[in-house]
């Protein structure tokens, strides 16, 4: 640890939020999460680790439903996705209610990227280290893909990963 990340809002001198770095690699440590688009088709694929002995493996579940046309994979720390998936569901939800149609795969990726990115700001929290790959259709009957960072950033893809791969 060095000087600089104490605090999450003080920028190294080279630019950089360390906190946002460590959120990264709490999520280069976590499980191969993987995302691919076709024409008609989007498939998301998560490895599957040995469990112990003990543990009930029903239990653990990195890809998630978060409406009923848009499923979330994620990687990286489970309690901070937990918490970004009742939240994105609770946003599905109020986008339902507010707008009466479902949400774009495209609105809700934007929604979580910002809700990621408000946490690199703000004092008395961390950065989620989480990293998402949110697949769905759209409106239109169209797939897409779309990939969120710790940092807050989100974009399309054909195909992506992330986590250990």
């Amino acid at each position: 640890m060095s000087r600089y990340d104490s605090a999450l809002t003080i920028f190294s001198p080279d630019g950089h939020l360390f906190q946002v770095e460590y959120a990264m690699e709490a999520v280069k440590r976590g499980l191969a999460v993987v995302g691919v688009r076709g024409k008609d088709s989007v498939v998301l694929g998560v490895e599957k680790r040995a469990a112990a002995k003990l543990q009930d493996t029903r239990t653990v579940k990195k890809i998630v439903q978060l409406d009923s046309h848009i499923m979330m994979a994620y990687s990286g720390l489970t309690a901070d996705a937990r918490v970004l998936v009742n939240r994105a569901r609770v946003e599905c939800q109020s986008h339902r209610l507010t707008v009466e149609d479902k949400p774009s795969v495209e609105y809700i990726s934007r929604w979580i990227a910002a809700m990621q990115q408000r946490y690199t700001q703000r004092g008395g929290v961390r950065p989620f280290g989480v990293s998402a790959l949110i697949a769905g259709f759209d409106i239109d009957g169209k797939p897409a893909l779309y990939k969120t960072e710790p940092s807050g950033t989100y974009s399309a893809w054909k195909a992506c990963t992330t986590g250990t791969v």
